[in-house]
């Protein structure tokens, strides 16, 4: 499976997704400047964390209008999987493939540390690997990552199933303790803690690994069934 890892201007985790999925995965994966104007030779989009264009106007918005998302856009239509991560989740609220949208941190402080998740939906490309209700660990660092929607879009979250991972101790104040959401469609996922920075023992934790060898495994079985 052949990733392409996102960089826009700002971007600071895009090294570490890179790692996660090319030395620790063993998968094909490119780092891909934002300019670039097709990913039809991808397989799966990977947008890592940082603070694309320093965070003006509002986290992420900026690099939501960057031509590379009309790329994103058609491919998420197409059903390649899409993952972002904290900023990454941050682009894809603003770009309005996930519903919702993110706010400062509840305290107002930046936040930096493990925080212990559930898999609230073990039935996605991106949590198969997953228990449902197993408790897994990830660290997180944002400043906004309160996620926020109003009754009707949480009421839609949770009848869809599209809920995939809450905080066992919310850090932020996100609604409903809301650590990451999918599209209806099932193939886009955007979460705040950062997988890539737990797939190796010596960062703590491993159980970022299952995520991204959730999306191989369903990735290889949709290849070889439409072969």
């Amino acid at each position: 499976m052949k990733f392409a890892v996102i960089v826009f201007p700002g971007s600071n985790c895009d090294h570490d997704m890179y790692h996660a999925v090319k030395h620790v995965l063993k998968e094909e994966a490119d780092l891909v400047w934002y300019e670039n104007s097709s990913l039809e030779n991808y397989d799966g989009i990977l947008l890592p964390g940082g603070f694309s264009y320093g965070d003006y106007l509002r986290t992420g918005a900026i690099a939501s209008t960057s031509n590379i998302m009309k790329q994103i856009k058609m491919l998420a239509e197409r059903g390649r999987p899409i993952l972002g991560v904290c900023n990454g989740f941050q682009i894809l609220l603003e770009a309005g493939l996930l519903p919702g949208a993110m706010l400062r941190n509840k305290n107002l402080a930046f936040k930096c540390q493990q925080e212990r998740l559930i898999v609230q939906n073990n039935q996605t490309i991106f949590s198969s690997s997953f228990e449902k209700g197993e408790i897994v660990h990830f660290p997180i660092a944002h400043g906004e990552g309160n996620y926020f929607c109003d009754e009707k879009a949480l009421a839609e979250l949770q009848a869809n199933q599209q809920i995939v991972f809450t905080y066992q101790d919310n850090p932020n104040g996100s609604v409903a303790n809301i650590a990451g959401i999918i599209n209806k469609e099932g193939n886009v996922l955007g979460m705040m803690p950062h997988p890539e920075r737990a797939v190796e023992k010596i960062l703590g934790s491993m159980d970022g690994l299952k995520l991204f060898q959730s999306i191989v495994k369903n990735w290889r079985d949709s290849y070889v069934a439409n072969a």
